[in-house]
């Protein structure tokens, strides 16, 4: 609990076996309420480890891919009441002691989406960032900068704090189920007019901690850039996106209390301790 609020920790995981019980045990647990993992299909030990933990957990039965992993942490989050939910990658990448922080920051009421930023500080290339990553990394930070007319130190963090609002009013369902679906979600809060701050965040690159191929990383790059057009044709109204759509269908709001159908491929199985 922070500033009276509950705070939520979602944490999408994907065969993070190796790192998930390190990153748990650095949670700050005076002002963290609840920890919720989602497991898409991971192949390895996730999931049993999670179990030995004691992690309410919730499993894809097949693997959806990274963005349809927060689809349903966020929506598990607002089904267990979260006023501030923070999401941070089980692969110990991210120090989970900045959580406070974060969370503070939207819990203030002067922000309601906080980035945990990897380049405020020059930590990036000190963590160990491949320097190719790190070149592209500012370089479509610069251009979605110019097209969304904002000033962000970077747009590609996977460490992020929301207040309940945000979840409940983006088009998240409109979304990428991959990972573009981070700078998607981001852009949508710019669009919607929701405040962005960010704090800095030293993130550790190691042969555990998970990171997408060169190829995956052009795809990503791709997407960013479409999204970044696509926001600009629909500020000038040149053309209606669906991606910022205010209709309610689309948010997570209108299913997270719903009941769940029987037998679908996304269907979640609630392990809890």
């Amino acid at each position: 609990m922070l500033h009276e609020k509950k705070v939520v920790v979602v944490l999408p995981a994907y065969k993070a076996a190796q790192t998930l019980e390190r990153t748990y045990r650095e949670i700050p647990y005076d002002v963290v309420d609840e920890v919720i993992m989602v497991d898409d299909a991971s192949t390895d030990e996730t999931l049993e480890v999670a179990r030995r933990l004691g992690i309410k957990s919730f499993v894809h039965r097949e693997n959806l891919g990274y963005g349809a992993n927060q689809k349903t942490c966020y929506r598990e989050a607002l089904a267990a009441g979260a006023e501030i939910v923070v999401m941070l990658h089980p692969d110990y990448q991210y120090d989970p002691r900045l959580i406070t922080a974060m969370a503070a920051m939207v819990g203030s009421g002067v922000y309601d989406v906080v980035l945990g930023s990897r380049i405020l500080g020059n930590t990036a290339l000190r963590g160990g960032m491949p320097v190719y990553k790190y070149f592209f990394n500012r370089c479509l930070t610069a251009f979605q900068n110019l097209l969304l007319g904002a000033k962000l130190s970077e747009y590609h963090t996977g460490y992020r704090a929301f207040s309940r609002d945000v979840l409940e009013t983006l088009p998240l369902l409109a979304n990428s189920d991959d990972f573009v679906f981070d700078n998607q979600m981001l852009t949508q809060a710019i669009a919607f007019r929701f405040a962005v701050g960010e704090v800095s965040c030293p993130a550790k690159y190691f042969p555990e901690a998970s990171s997408i191929s060169f190829r995956r990383s052009v795809v990503y790059g791709l997407g960013v850039l479409a999204t970044s057009i696509r926001y600009r044709l629909w500020k000038w109204r040149l053309a209606k996106m669906r991606l910022f759509s205010r209709r309610p269908t689309l948010r997570l709001c209108c299913y997270y209390d719903q009941p769940r159908p029987k037998e679908t491929a996304a269907t979640l199985t609630a392990k809890s301790g």
